[in-house]
């Protein structure tokens, strides 16, 4: 079945608007700050470009370059994560280092868990792949919205502010995570409606790419840090307690011979002691 009007003009509309936001980061520097989010864009640029190439002269072929660019973007978006984070708690390196930590062993239980998935699911070994995909993608999407959660939740209290470029680009990627995951729902509850609901997801990952364009042709677009927050000294006791803890450059060196656990156990009781005493 050939694509409708409707599909390609969502289609291209997703292409102008992703090479007007990444004119528009190379305009404001912010390519440096944010590589990793502007790979985002260029590839998933390519992916569109390319899925409807493939899918009007090569639909036979459609399967495997959709499920792989998806593979693909998935583990952009997922380090895209990491870097709004990063970007978010400078300078503090101990925090950072924690951080980097927790998101390399989410990837390894992503990986584990799409493997497992992959290794139980019945079929050809296509089916296969596209059920692990599709599992390690909804994770990411998960993990996204609560990323947006925490954000909002903690906006007013260490000073993050929406108009700055860091919480611009979280707050668009969880938003089109929320209904990626509501349409992916719709779509297994009401597979007549398939089409329908994809071409809804597009339109939305539309306003996401205006919501971008309009934001970086803003005037403050200095990166959100939590280190100009009136409760950034929360922050240092965490990543002071850290360094103490010898946290930083030596967590993952083969010397590091305590547990995890009991290490987190005791930066929380020095965190609370220092802020008992002050």
């Amino acid at each position: 079945m050939p694509m409708s009007l409707a599909q390609l003009t969502v289609a291209t509309a997703s292409v102008l608007l992703q090479s007007a936001v990444m004119f528009l980061m190379l305009r404001r520097n912010l390519r440096s700050a944010y590589p990793l989010f502007y790979s985002f864009l260029s590839v998933n640029t390519i992916a569109v470009i390319l899925g409807v190439a493939v899918y009007h002269f090569a639909i036979a072929q459609y399967f495997f370059v959709y499920w792989t660019m998806s593979a693909v973007l998935m583990l952009l978006g997922f380090s895209v994560l990491y870097e709004v984070f990063v970007n978010l708690l400078k300078p503090y390196s101990a925090l950072i280092d924690l951080g980097k930590m927790l998101f390399v062993w989410a990837a390894l239980f992503l990986l584990f868990a799409g493997f497992l998935t992959a290794l139980v699911t019945s079929g050809p070994q296509a089916n296969k792949l596209k059920v692990a995909i599709d599992l390690c993608d909804r994770c990411v999407h998960l993990m996204t919205c609560g990323s947006m959660l925490l954000l909002i939740l903690f906006e007013k209290r260490l000073n993050f502010s929406w108009r700055n470029s860091g919480m611009c680009i979280a707050l668009g990627l969880g938003m089109s995570s929320a209904f990626d995951l509501m349409v992916s729902y719709g779509q297994s509850r009401f597979p007549a409606l398939d089409a329908e609901l994809a071409l809804f997801n597009g339109v939305i990952f539309l306003g996401v790419l205006a919501f971008w364009a309009l934001r970086l042709m803003g005037t403050n677009l200095v990166p959100a840090t939590s280190a100009n927050s009136p409760s950034r000294l929360i922050l240092q006791r965490w990543n002071e307690a850290l360094i103490g803890y010898r946290y930083g450059d030596l967590a993952l060196a083969p010397s590091h011979i305590e547990s995890f656990l009991p290490g987190v156990e005791q930066t929380v009781d020095r965190v609370l002691a220092r802020k008992m005493v002050q």
